[in-house]
């Protein structure tokens, strides 16, 4: 029996079968968990309404003088401050950042 109760397949072919299907569902919904993360993640980064967050800081919390033009402008960041997508190896950024990295190399 493997971790989730169901019972292997004896024939060696159609457990390998099984296993690989159960393979291809888990690195799908992988992916489909690392894009959730890697949206998530922009719009924390780029949300106008905050006046910081976890990775520059919230000196902008304190100031008084806030300007609304300031508030609503989309915030700018670099792809090194996908703190939690570069987590993965595998994830939208990650690859983004491998991507931009080969091209500089050529």
């Amino acid at each position: 029996m493997d971790s989730e109760g169901q019972r292997l397949p004896s024939n060696p072919s159609a457990m390998l079968s099984s296993l690989l299907a159960k393979r291809a569902k888990l690195h799908e919904e992988l992916r489909n968990i690392e894009k959730q993360v890697y949206e998530m993640e922009t719009s924390y980064l780029q949300d106008p309404s905050q006046c910081g967050n976890v990775l520059k800081g919230f000196e902008g919390f304190l100031s008084t003088s806030k300007s609304t033009a300031l508030l609503k402008r989309s915030r700018k960041f670099q792809p090194e401050d996908r703190l939690f997508s570069l987590s993965s190896v595998t994830s939208p950024a990650a690859e983004e950042l491998a991507g931009g990295r080969d091209g500089e190399l050529h």
